[in-house]
């Protein structure tokens, strides 16, 4: 493994750890004292649903709920991490303040807790991102989202009314249209070989042209130089032993 790949993975596993230890770090806590946090999740178009906007994706209703979004966080994040260097940090924030904002605005009644709204964003981000920018590379990765995830996309839709599908929905649209809007941002499509081939010729086009340029600019210097002396004849020069300095043949 390559040094930055290596400097790659080591980010993504960091940030995981502190990302998931606050979740798993909350959920004990309820475990061990009773005390419910769930009710500092989002409120759709109330007051004091606000706080959910940030709290939400930390706050999880049981074990098995954690668990999941637990193996599919680090999944998701760590393919952006680790392919998406550049821009994956503002891409998870992104994902994580304005599908909150959406979720808050456009949401159905109830409370919504769980970081499955950030989930289905990179996901969303993952797949179509890999499809605008070209890259072979990236397309691979929106592949293995897909076979790994697919059948998540069934849960935007109200099939379960225990579940927060306006947060899955919310989530989805952010990391589409991040997508989009980043794609001119971080890895790039690849150059096929017919491209490289064309970059080469270039660059020797353009050497032949500054060789060719040189000769030109040093046959114009000698030319000039030669204009103040006498012809040559033989190689050599042949100078007479009068003290006038005239040259003769």
């Amino acid at each position: 493994m390559q040094k930055q790949d290596r400097a790659r993975l080591i980010d993504a596993v960091l940030f995981n750890l502190a990302f998931l230890m606050i979740i798993w770090a909350l959920w004990l806590y309820e475990y061990e004292t009773g005390h419910r946090l769930s009710a500092y999740g989002t409120r759709p178009r109330t007051p004091e649903g606000t706080i959910g906007i940030l709290t939400t994706p930390f706050l999880h209703g049981s074990l098995k709920h954690i668990w999941g979004n637990t193996v599919s966080f680090f999944t998701l994040s760590t393919f952006i991490i680790f392919f998406y260097r550049e821009i994956a940090f503002k891409t998870i924030l992104i994902i994580y303040l304005v599908s909150g904002v959406l979720l808050w605005a456009f949401g159905g009644g109830g409370n919504h807790i769980g970081v499955s709204g950030v989930i289905y964003g990179m996901a969303a981000f993952l797949f179509f991102s890999g499809i605008v920018r070209k890259n072979q590379k990236l397309l691979r990765v929106a592949l293995a989202v897909a076979f790994l995830y697919g059948s998540i996309v069934w849960w935007v839709l109200p099939i379960d009314p225990q579940i927060s599908w306006e947060g899955h929905l919310a989530g989805s649209i952010v990391g589409v249209v991040l997508a989009i809007l980043l794609r001119n941002q971080g890895p790039q499509a690849e150059k096929t070989q017919w491209e490289i081939e064309e970059e080469l010729e270039e660059e020797l086009r353009l050497e032949e042209e500054l060789k060719l340029e040189e000769e030109l600019k040093l046959e114009e210097e000698s030319k000039s130089d030669g204009s103040s002396r006498p012809p040559r004849q033989g190689g050599s020069f042949y100078q007479s032993d009068s003290t006038d300095g005239d040259f003769s043949w």
